[in-house]
This record gives C-alpha cells, structure tokens and sequence, in this order.
C-alpha cells in the first residue's frame, strides 16, 4: 500500500515524476546521506518546483523552516 501511495498516491503528484521508488528525490536525498532536516529542505525545494505558486511559496517556506532548525541545532552544539 505505501509503495503504491508513492508511486500512484500523493507521491507521484509530488515526487515521482513519472520514477519508480527507488529513483524518486526520497531516494536520491537518503543516498546523499545529509540529514532529516536538510533532507526534508531539500525535498521540499524539489516540490516547489511543480506547484502553483501559492503552494510553492508553502513548500519553500516549509524549507526555510527545516533550514532553520539545522542553524539551531548547530548552534546548540557550539
């Protein structure tokens, strides 16, 4: 059921692009071993692209937001 959400649900609106699972941005983000918040940034900038503008703005917004826990977490560190 989840592989089918992906490839047929909600992710091939979002994420597929026509790619089966194992090549869709979730893939190619966990491959790039980055991280939960910089991964889901970056998921979400690859989302924005094939939205409307309204729900691209959210999407980035959604990104900066992400980006912006990494900053904090870093600066937790320190």
């Amino acid at each position: 059921m989840a592989l089918n959400q992906a490839q047929s649900g909600k992710g091939k609106e979002r994420h597929a692009c026509d790619n089966p699972f194992e090549e869709q941005i979730i893939m190619i983000i966990e491959r790039l071993d980055v991280g939960y918040q910089l991964g889901q940034a970056i998921k979400k900038i690859a989302e924005s692209k094939r939205l409307d503008t309204n729900h691209a703005i959210n999407e980035l917004l959604g990104a900066i937001n992400y980006i912006a826990a990494k900053i904090i977490h870093l600066k937790e560190g320190e």
